[in-house]
C-alpha cells in the first residue's frame, strides 16, 4: 500500500542537506510498513531495529553515542553490513530508547553519510519528558492514517483519484462519477484510513472484520494509557477519551466539561487533553470569536472541540452499524454530523491545516476556518444536500470574507458568494488557496 509520503522519503533520500528522519504518528498508522516499504524499494540493503521488541538494544547507545561505533555494533547484531549511502538503517520505536534519539544529533554531525530513518508512535508525550531530543539536526515528518485521496489508490480507485487531481475548472463533476465518489467516501466514513482496516477491505471487504479491527485498535490505545501515561492521569484520560463521540454527537460540539461530572474544570484536565494530543489520537479545533490575523492569536485555548484521529475509529467507538451504509445518505447526517464533521477535520490536518472555528452569541456558528497567508475564508460542512446557509450569511455581514465556502454533498455549484464544494473535493478548494499563495 503505497503512502503519499513515498514522494517526501524519495526526495530526503536524494537530498545534499539530508538528516536523519523520524517518522511520528499514533499507533498503526502505517509508519513501519512506509519505512521498510521505502527501504525495499529504494536501497540495496535494509536494518531493521526495533527498541520496543528488543530492550538489549538500548545497551549499544548506553555505552557510546559515537557514530561509527554504533554502526560497527549494529552491523553485527543485525548481521546486515551497514554501508554509508546503500543501506537503510531503520531505528523503529525509537521513544523507548532516548539515547538512540539523541545519538541521531551524532549521525547528523559526525557520520551523514550514514541513511537513517526513525519511527515513533508515542514521540510526543515521551519527549516532553526527556532531555536530549536533537532540535534541528533531524528531518521531521508525521504521518497520518489514509486521506480520501489514498483510500481511493488503496481500494482499486486511481484513476478516479488522477481524475480528481487533475480537475481545475469548477464546472460540475458528470453526475455517474459524482455518485460513484459519494459512494465510495461512505465507505471512507466507515473503514476509515487505518491502514489493516483498509487492506482488509481491499482484500476482502468484511464490514465485520473491519469493525473488529477498529475495537482492536481502540483496546490499543487504551492499554497505551495504562502503560505510558502518569499514573495520576489515566483516569482522566480514559474519560475523556470515551466521552469524544458522545460530544460530537450533540449539536454543539464544544467539549463541555460538566458531561464528565459537574464541578468538573477545564484545567483539572489540561493535561489528559494534552497527553492525547502529544499521543496524536485526537485534533483541538478552537473557538475564535474575532477572525483576524493571526488566528492563533484569537482563539480561545479555554474552548474547543475535540476530533478523533480517524473517522472510522469514531464509527466504531459510537457503535455505528454497516447498515447505515446502504440506508441513503444517513451515514452522513448521523450523529448530528459529527463523522462528516471529524472527515474534514481529519483531511484539514492531513495537509498541515491548524483547525479554529467561529460563532456568534449562540445563533451561528461556522464549523471551520482555513487561514492563509492573505486571507481567512469561512467553511461550513454539511452532512446532506442541505442549502442552508445562516451561518455563512451572519459571518459574511459581519467580515465580508472574499470566499463564503461550504462542503456537502452536492456537486461544484456557485451559489451566489457561496462556492460549494463536494465533501469527497474539499482538497480541491486547498489545493486552489495553496496556488494563491504562490
Amino acid at each position: 500500500m503505497k503512502r503519499d509520503i513515498s514522494l517526501y522519503l524519495e526526495k530526503w533520500k536524494r537530498s545534499h542537506r539530508r538528516k536523519p528522519l523520524i517518522l511520528n504518528g499514533a499507533r498503526q498508522v502505517g509508519k513501519t510498513y512506509s519505512l521498510k516499504h521505502f527501504g525495499q524499494a529504494n536501497y540495496e540493503k535494509m536494518a531493521y531495529l526495533n527498541f520496543e521488541k528488543d530492550e538489549k538494544l538500548a545497551q549499544y547507545f548506553k555505552n557510546t553515542l559515537d557514530s561509527k561505533q554504533l554502526i560497527k555494533m549494529l552491523s553485527i547484531h543485525t548481521d546486515v553490513q551497514i554501508e554509508p549511502h546503500n543501506t537503510l538503517l531503520i531505528f523503529d520505536e525509537i521513544q523507548e530508547c532516548p539515547k538512540a534519539l539523541n545519538s541521531l544529533k551524532y549521525f547528523c554531525e559526525d557520520a551523514n553519510e550514514y541513511h537513517i530513518a526513525s519511527a515513533g508512535s508515542l514521540l510526543g508525550v515521551k519527549t516532553a519528558q526527556e532531555k536530549g531530543f536533537p532540535v534541528g539536526k533531524v528531518n521531521f515528518l508525521h504521518l497520518y492514517p489514509l486521506n480520501f485521496f489514498e483510500f481511493l489508490s488503496a481500494t482499486n480507485n486511481e484513476k478516479l483519484r488522477e481524475f480528481l487531481e487533475k480537475y481545475s475548472s469548477f464546472e460540475p463533476i458528470a453526475n455517474p462519477l459524482h455518485e460513484k465518489l459519494i459512494q465510495l467516501l461512505k465507505l471512507y466514513l466507515f473503514i476509515g484510513g487505518m491502514p489493516e482496516a483498509v487492506a482488509e477491505y481491499a482484500n476482502h471487504e468484511n464490514l465485520k472484520v473491519i469493525r473488529e479491527i477498529h475495537l482492536e485498535i481502540l483496546s490499543a490505545y487504551e492499554r497505551d494509557f495504562a502503560k505510558h501515561a502518569p499514573s495520576h492521569e489515566i483516569m482522566k484520560i480514559t474519560t475523556v477519551w470515551k466521552l469524544i463521540h458522545r460530544q460530537l454527537a450533540k449539536e454543539n460540539k464544544k467539549f463541555i466539561f460538566s458531561a464528565i461530572r459537574k464541578s468538573a474544570r477545564g484545567r483539572d484536565y489540561e493535561e489528559a487533553f494534552q497527553w492525547l494530543a502529544d499521543a496524536g489520537l485526537i485534533h483541538k479545533s478552537y473557538y475564535v470569536k474575532t477572525p483576524k490575523f493571526p488566528l492563533s492569536a484569537y482563539a480561545n485555548n479555554n474552548i474547543f472541540k475535540i476530533f478523533l484521529i480517524d473517522v472510522g475509529l469514531l464509527g466504531a467507538q459510537s457503535n455505528l452499524s454497516a447498515k447505515t451504509l446502504i440506508d441513503g445518505n444517513l451515514l452522513f447526517t448521523e450523529f448530528k454530523g459529527s463523522l462528516t464533521e471529524n472527515f474534514i477535520a481529519q483531511e484539514l490536518v492531513a495537509r498541515q491545516k491548524k483547525l479554529y472555528y467561529w460563532a456568534s452569541s449562540g445563533t451561528a456558528e461556522v464549523d471551520f476556518l482555513i487561514e492563509t497567508d492573505h486571507e481567512i475564508y469561512p467553511l461550513e460542512v454539511k452532512g446532506g444536500n442541505s442549502k442552508k446557509k445562516k451561518s455563512l450569511l451572519v459571518y459574511n455581514k459581519k467580515y465580508l470574507p472574499s470566499k463564503l465556502i461550504r462542503a456537502s454533498l452536492m456537486n461544484l455549484k456557485h451559489d451566489g458568494n457561496i462556492s460549494n464544494f463536494p465533501l469527497y473535493f474539499i482538497s480541491f478548494f486547498l489545493k486552489s488557496i495553496d496556488q494563491e499563495k504562490d
